[in-house]
């Protein structure tokens, strides 16, 4: 099977590595999209240690295996899915399985602020779901920052963020999803609160 080759910026990935290649850099309007969806957010996850094809993740999301191939196409037309060799499948037909390049993780703001839904958090919680909370590890912080401080914060963050998501792949390692947001606090009446 030929290695993807990759084009500027973007990450060439095989099985049991994770290479990134490029710098940072803010998504297009058309990546932006692309990552502006629970449903391909989670395709990415199930496609980042191991390739899928369509019927495979249509069976993993519980989804139909239509509205899985127009996420799939977004994906690849944006560079954040490639297709590898088609194989044959059980019963002869031809598939073709995909694995995530792992571009994703080199664009700044995608799927941030700004929508009107956090699809990241939505892909987050769906995964929870399908693991059970029990195995959930969750821990929560309270800061105080001034602007260079939150500054320093984000970037120290990130960067240890950067250094485990660019490790090369163990491929017996037990898979680990993260979700990491940040808000500020709300000044005044707290939602929820009847103690008024």
């Amino acid at each position: 099977m030929d290695e993807p080759e990759a084009g500027a910026g973007e990450a060439v990935v095989g099985p049991g590595e994770r290479r990134f290649v490029g710098e940072r850099r803010p998504a297009t309007d058309a990546e932006a999209r692309a990552l502006a969806s629970a449903v391909r957010l989670r395709i990415l996850r199930l496609c980042l240690d191991e390739a899928l094809t369509n019927k495979e993740l249509a069976a993993r999301l519980g989804r139909n295996p239509a509205t899985v191939l127009h996420h799939v196409r977004t994906l690849v037309d944006t560079g954040f899915l490639v297709a590898e060799s088609a194989r044959r499948g059980a019963r002869g037909a031809r598939e073709v399985p995909y694995r995530a390049t792992g571009k994703s993780w080199l664009m700044d703001g995608a799927g941030a602020s700004g929508a009107a839904r956090d699809a990241a958090l939505a892909a987050f919680l769906e995964e929870v779901a399908a693991v059970g909370e029990s195995h959930l590890e969750s821990t929560r912080l309270g800061l105080r920052l001034g602007a260079a401080d939150l500054a320093e914060f984000r970037e120290r963050l990130h960067r240890l963020l950067d250094e485990y998501a660019t490790r090369p792949a163990d491929p017996g390692a037990e898979r680990w999803s993260l979700y990491l947001g940040m808000h500020p606090e709300a000044r005044g009446v707290v939602p929820g609160d009847d103690n008024r």
